[in-house]
This record gives C-alpha cells, structure tokens and sequence, in this order.
C-alpha cells in the first residue's frame, strides 16, 4: 500500500461563558497543539497524517478528549486537495514550518 499524505483538520466551536467552560476549551486547545495540530485560523486547526490508518488513530485520540459541551468537526483529506485552498482575503501564514519535510539532525 502507497503512502498518501494527507491533512486532519478539527473544527470546533466550544461555549467558553462559565469558568469550566474556559478550561475545557483551554485544555482541548492544548491537546490539540500538544498532538502537533496548527492553527489555521481561530478554532481551525490542521496536522499532516503519513496515511488514513494514522488519521484514524488520531481521530480516535481526539475523540477521547472531546468536551461534553460545543461542537467539533473532524475532516481528513488529501495533502493534494489541501493545496487546492484558496485565499480569498488574508494570506498564508508563512512563518510556519507547514509541509512533510522532516529535519534530522544527528
């Protein structure tokens, strides 16, 4: 079976009105950025996957700390379709190492 880089993205929209609310979208957050997630835009956040074995793992990973609370959206697609975005306003945040390059250093 071929590799296929592909992309995971998590869209969520959690309430953060009450005290409990704020520090399970501060603890989701950091889950999500401690998982190697990046922000593509507020409660947008994105990470590279070697194939859809690992996305699915991941997705499970995500679904064990998902709040009782909001809603969250999981996509999974291709790195080539991920390429195809289109900036209609705004431009991409370059200052982010974003693509599958691996740096080794031994």
């Amino acid at each position: 079976m071929r590799n296929r880089v592909m992309r995971t993205i998590v869209f969520f929209d959690l309430p953060n009105v009450y005290a409990k609310d704020k520090r399970n979208y501060i603890l989701f957050r950091k889950f999500l950025l401690n998982e190697g997630f990046i922000m593509m835009q507020e409660s947008v956040y994105s990470k590279l996957v070697l194939n859809s074995q690992q996305s699915l793992l991941l997705i499970d990973r995500i679904r064990k700390k998902v709040p009782k609370k909001g809603i969250i959206q999981v996509l999974t697609i291709t790195e080539k379709q991920y390429a195809n975005i289109e900036y209609l306003i705004g431009d991409n945040n370059t200052k982010i190492i974003n693509n599958e390059d691996r740096l080794v250093i031994l």
